[in-house]
């Protein structure tokens, strides 16, 4: 008799391995139509998924359907761990992402960031020097300073100060405010004659130049790691709703693997009289 965990576990992991397939097709049309390394870095990823969940849900399919007691029990064993691993990674990332918040600036509509206000393992392993190549590479690519400069070179510096920035964008974007410099449009800002109100390396590392503007800044890698916390934060939540369904597959499947053992001590009876 075919048994309903079985089926479930089955029709589970045929959709499984219609997402694997997708994922390997992915990384295979990053690999030759990715136009721009950012686009390309999400190829040897998208690969590692393709080919983590074609697997097991190869183990899952032919472990429940064809009622193979050993395939059943590596599924399950790698479900175990994939689980453990989930929600380690999901107790670190509510550990790292718990420092850092933007200073709020007087009669300004946007936040500004500062790279020291958050965790040493996020400065170092997401905004290092080889990293940060590739991640100022992606802001470029994203053109996430140039929906600022809609307004023109005629907006007025009193409309942009109360424009919500992202925090990219705040630290991205334009320099510092503390550094003093003078408005003339949302992507161009002057030196005063006196020179930068405070003497921060971000103030000397802004430029005009629109393919560099503060994108060496410490205030962008700031204004980056903040996007990253509160995506993470996003994440956290819906890596909860993942553990919780995952935990409900695995026992799932745990029925399915002592229905193919009482099947076959059953057929291993019928055969022995």
């Amino acid at each position: 008799m075919f048994r309903v965990s079985n089926i479930v576990i089955g029709i589970l992991n045929f959709f499984t391995l219609i997402l694997s397939i997708a994922s390997l097709g992915g990384s295979v049309w990053f690999h030759f139509q990715g136009e721009t390394e950012c686009q390309r870095v999400l190829q040897n990823p998208l690969l590692v998924l393709g080919v983590f969940l074609f697997v097991v849900s190869l183990l899952g399919l032919f472990g429940s359907w064809c009622r193979v007691t050993v395939l059943m029990w590596l599924y399950l064993f790698v479900m175990f761990f994939f689980i453990l691993g989930l929600i380690c990674f999901t107790v670190f990332a509510i550990v790292i992402t718990n420092k850092g918040v933007g200073k709020a600036i007087s009669e300004r509509g946007f936040k500004e960031y500062r790279l020291g206000d958050y965790s040493h393992w996020l400065q170092k392993y997401v905004v290092n020097e080889g990293n940060w190549v590739e991640i100022q590479s992606c802001l470029v690519d994203a053109k996430v300073c140039r929906s600022l400069g809609n307004g023109g070179v005629h907006q007025k510096a009193s409309d942009f100060y109360l424009t919500h920035l992202s925090p990219t964008q705040s630290g991205c974007c334009k320099p510092p405010t503390y550094c003093g410099f003078e408005f003339k449009n949302a992507t161009y800002w002057t030196v005063p004659k006196s020179g930068p109100a405070v003497p921060d390396t971000d103030c000397t590392t802004w430029s005009n130049d629109q393919s560099k503007l503060c994108y060496d800044c410490k205030s962008c890698k700031g204004g980056v790691l903040a996007n990253i916390k509160n995506e993470w934060r996003s994440l956290t939540i819906l890596n909860v709703c993942i553990i919780l369904f995952l935990i409900i597959v695995y026992t799932t499947g745990c029925c399915a693997y002592r229905n193919n053992r009482e099947d076959n001590k059953y057929n291993r009876y019928k055969g022995h009289p």
